[in-house]
């Protein structure tokens, strides 16, 4: 079997098979992956720190088996962080050479809920998730998230878009982590309805996917105690290599696709743009942000 060692800080990793096939087209291999991690590792990082992973692994590649991990397989190495919580120990993506490790078990897609293990159940953000039913009308998701900005704007709120990598966007609104997820879901339910009631139709807030039609659903269930999103920068087993990628609002205004964000450019953009996630991450008490005005109003008409 063809393998190689990689030191990765004070840790040696081996590396199986890295030249297999992860996505067929553009050919990207288990190497490259992991060479890509490597590449926006320092951004990655800051986000999935903390948090309880849950992995998707895809060890033949992107056409094959899906496997579903969220407690820490029994063969991890002991240097691998890891968390206690609900009968099961969990990863925590703290650090490089945990990456690393993870690109060789092909986890070509980490997801992380909302909150970190030292605070949870009280999020650190509000988001929003916004799916296209018809995949080919990016067009809607454009609009609708700029609606959504005028009105968080209009709350004093500040929010970063960042693609899915799929289909949709997804829109972060950094605050102070100490409302539960019950008051986070009561601003994302009163936002969603207000916009549902202004759009009825473009926007519907229907879970069941038989039920929605060709209207964009516009997801605010999704912040919930353990339910999670793909981290920014992490990639996505779709074809085409992409990622989940922050982008700024003049380019939802100006138009883009999921599509032009895979693993092949990311390292570029970065270097271009910056870390457009930074208020998130290593920016975050600069903007963490209160809900305690909305939070009133909503009691107030309720």
């Amino acid at each position: 079997m063809e393998e190689l060692f990689v030191r990765v800080h004070d840790q040696e990793i081996r590396i199986s098979n890295p030249n297999k096939a992860l996505w067929p087209e553009p050919r990207i291999t288990k190497l490259d992956y992991i060479n890509y991690l490597l590449s926006v590792a320092d951004f990655l990082l800051p986000y999935t720190r903390d948090r309880l992973l849950m992995i998707w692994c895809f060890p033949d590649g992107i056409e094959g088996k899906r496997i579903v991990r969220k407690a820490i397989p029994s063969f991890a190495p002991e240097w691998v962080p890891r968390f206690h919580y609900k009968d099961k120990y969990w990863i925590l993506l703290n650090d490089t050479p945990t990456l690393v490790w993870l690109g060789n078990l092909a986890a070509l897609e980490l997801h992380v809920p909302f909150d970190t293990c030292h605070r949870i159940n009280y999020p650190t953000e509000l988001v929003f998730d916004l799916d296209p039913m018809d995949v080919d009308n990016f067009d809607l998701v454009r609009e609708i998230a700029l609606e959504l900005k005028e009105l968080l704007d209009s709350l004093h709120l500040f929010s970063i878009p960042k693609t899915s990598g799929a289909t949709g966007l997804q829109i972060y609104v950094p605050v102070e982590p100490k409302y539960s997820f019950e008051d986070a879901r009561k601003i994302n339910q009163f936002i969603a309805r207000y916009l549902a009631e202004k759009k009825p139709a473009k926007i519907t807030l229907e879970r069941a996917i038989q039920n929605r039609g060709q209207k964009l659903y516009f997801d605010y269930l999704q912040l919930w105690k353990m339910r999670t999103l793909p981290a920014p920068y992490s990639a996505r087993a779709i074809a085409g290599g992409r990622v989940s990628m922050p982008v700024t609002w003049e380019e939802v205004a100006k138009g883009f696709h999921n599509s032009h964000f895979t693993m092949l450019n990311a390292a570029e953009r970065l270097r271009q743009v910056g870390d457009l996630f930074s208020p998130v991450t290593t920016e975050k008490k600069k903007y963490r942000q209160s809900l305690d005005h909305i939070l009133a109003f909503i009691k107030g008409i309720s």
